[in-house]
């Protein structure tokens, strides 16, 4: 039988073990461009609010990274965001989440879970109507009817359809008001909520503009999920609601900065009239330049990765400052 040179068989071993190496390298960078694939689906999909499939994408990146104390948080976070409280708390409980976080949503998650057991239930397509008190079962009607109505109207407009259900509370004391800061000047607001008082149900013409301007913010949100700066958010929901201010008779001229913090924070009402009003002339701009509401889509859409003024600029030509200068100069 004929033998190899020991110089063959070395380097025959040396090849061999090379393949070997050359396949788990293989392997490992598969793995690790799939790990990659996933994470930017399941990002987007949080960035988006698309729940179902961001819980599918942290459900994943778990199976391979059990431990990860950020993905936790993560699923904690979306199981609240579907109404899933009692998931959401035995979640934080069996995974041990100790952090500020956590706590937060624990608490919120008993809030809301608290909330729903006192008050009433309605529901429609788009919507769920929570109440409090013995609210007339025709202004419960009224209320889905005029929401459906609103929420197609802004399909239409913005050309997008949102995935979650919204939801809506009618409340007649301060305690379903909602979480946070809120001035007397307000009627309404929305925190993840469209909280309205059930008072406003007496007047037609002032609570239908304030659901619309109202759902308008939750569209928003739907659209981007994450922070907006308030003179678009506000702005827009003026137009949608029909809101047509006359100018303040303040000369007070606000600045890029108070027109991007919450409104709800400005205890004095003649200023918030003020910003309000800026908001609603600098959106008016934007639709003057283009006046179609899937660009203006496009553009809050663009918001998830450019700076405002980097976006405004690509979308409308202009920066903020100069939107406000407009304004203040007409």
């Amino acid at each position: 039988m004929k033998s190899f040179p020991i110089k063959i068989i070395l380097l025959i071993i040396l090849v061999m073990g090379g393949v070997k190496i050359y396949l788990k390298r293989a392997v490992e960078e598969k793995a690790f461009e799939e790990r990659e694939k996933l994470v930017i689906q399941t990002n987007e999909c949080l960035d988006n609010g698309q729940w179902k499939c961001a819980e599918k994408g942290i459900s994943e990146l778990l199976k391979q990274e059990p431990e990860n104390e950020n993905l936790k948080q993560h699923m904690a976070g979306i199981l609240m965001e579907q109404g899933r409280y009692q998931d959401c708390i035995r979640w934080i409980e069996r995974n041990n989440l100790n952090t500020s976080d956590a706590e937060f949503l624990k608490k919120k998650s008993e809030a809301l879970i608290k909330e729903i057991e006192e008050l009433g239930i309605e529901e429609s397509k788009h919507f769920r109507l929570e109440f409090e008190g013995n609210v007339s079962r025709q202004d419960v009607a009224e209320a889905l009817a005029v929401l459906e109505v609103a929420y197609d109207s802004l399909a239409r407009l913005f050309n997008f359809y949102p995935e979650n259900r919204f939801h809506l509370v009618l409340h007649q004391t301060t305690e379903f008001q909602g979480v946070g800061k809120r001035p007397e000047w307000a009627a309404a607001v929305f925190d993840g909520k469209l909280r309205v008082p059930t008072n406003l149900m007496q007047y037609s013409e002032i609570y239908r503009p304030i659901m619309f301007h109202e759902l308008t913010h939750a569209f928003v949100r739907d659209i981007r999920w994450s922070n907006i700066p308030l003179w678009i958010n506000e702005g827009i929901a003026q137009i949608i609601d029909g809101s047509n201010n006359t100018k303040p008779e303040s000369s007070y001229i606000p600045s890029v900065n108070e027109l991007t913090t919450p409104f709800v924070e400005q205890s004095n009402s003649t200023k918030a009239t003020v910003l309000y009003w800026y908001s609603l002339q600098m959106v008016k701009e934007m639709l003057r330049i283009n006046p179609s509401f899937s660009h203006l889509r496009q553009f809050i859409e663009s918001l998830k990765k450019d700076a405002t003024d980097e976006s405004l600029k690509k979308f409308y030509g202009v920066t903020t400052q100069q939107l406000l200068n407009s304004v203040t100069q007409n």
